[in-house]
């Protein structure tokens, strides 16, 4: 299956002017930053980056997942971060002006906005208010990444919890019912985690007997997310 590109439309216009990155920006910033930005769709399994090439391009979601990837000294995939709609990736190599340092995946069918990195790091010059939330951004990515480290030497309840905990944050949807978060397969989870499939396959079924968890094909749903935190030693 292709890649298919799409034409700019008032929807997708609407769509890209209502990410979170762009709040709060004038008229005339926004539209200069999106005049070159076209949108793509990926089918799920699709690379989109590869790590050690050259930052052409900044990505915002609009719809769907990808995990950003690299690899241990031993050649093992290493899962870093899973992000999804509203969120952007991509942004470093243009700011640091070196390669790529990960890869980065389709987990589901996505839709994403390139901007050029040219336009990116123009904006993020003439716009403060950007700069700050473009370091608010890394900050909170920073601090999940040393909480799931701290937690590398707990038990196996404690990590799963968090890493549902940490999904919940990026792109959970609340619901008289919980919070919704998309049901990833297990091997992403463990690759997450850093556990064995198995390992993630039992806890997650311990934590649905609790009634913490509600699952269906598509949707793991938090039934009581404080409950899942009292699980974190």
């Amino acid at each position: 299956m292709e890649d298919r590109h799409s034409s700019r439309d008032v929807k997708i216009d609407a769509e890209l002017r209502a990410l979170p990155f762009f709040e709060g920006l004038s008229e005339e910033t926004i539209s200069l930053a999106l005049a070159h930005v076209v949108t793509r769709e990926h089918p799920a399994n699709r690379v989109i980056l590869l790590e050690n090439d050259w930052g052409g391009s900044v990505y915002f979601i609009l719809s769907g997942w990808v995990k950003i990837r690299t690899y241990n000294i031993d050649g093992k995939e290493v899962t870093l971060n899973i992000v999804g709609k509203g969120e952007v990736f991509g942004e470093m190599a243009p700011l640091d002006e070196v390669p790529r340092s990960t890869d980065v995946l389709t987990l589901t069918p996505t839709r994403v906005a390139n901007m050029p990195a040219a336009d990116f790091v123009r904006l993020v010059q003439s716009e403060p208010q950007v700069g700050i939330r473009l370091a608010k951004l890394m900050a909170r990515r920073l601090r999940q990444l040393n909480r799931r480290l701290r937690l590398r030497e707990s038990d196996s309840t404690s990590r799963v919890a968090d890493i549902l905990i940490f999904l919940a944050e990026g792109q959970g949807t609340r619901s008289s019912s919980g919070i919704r978060i998309p049901n990833l397969p297990h091997r992403e989870l463990s690759s997450l985690s850093g556990m064995a499939r198995e390992t993630v396959t039992r806890v997650l079924g311990k934590l649905e007997k609790k009634k913490l968890i509600e699952r269906d094909q598509d949707t793991l749903n938090i039934v009581d997310i404080d409950a899942l935190e009292d699980l974190i030693l």
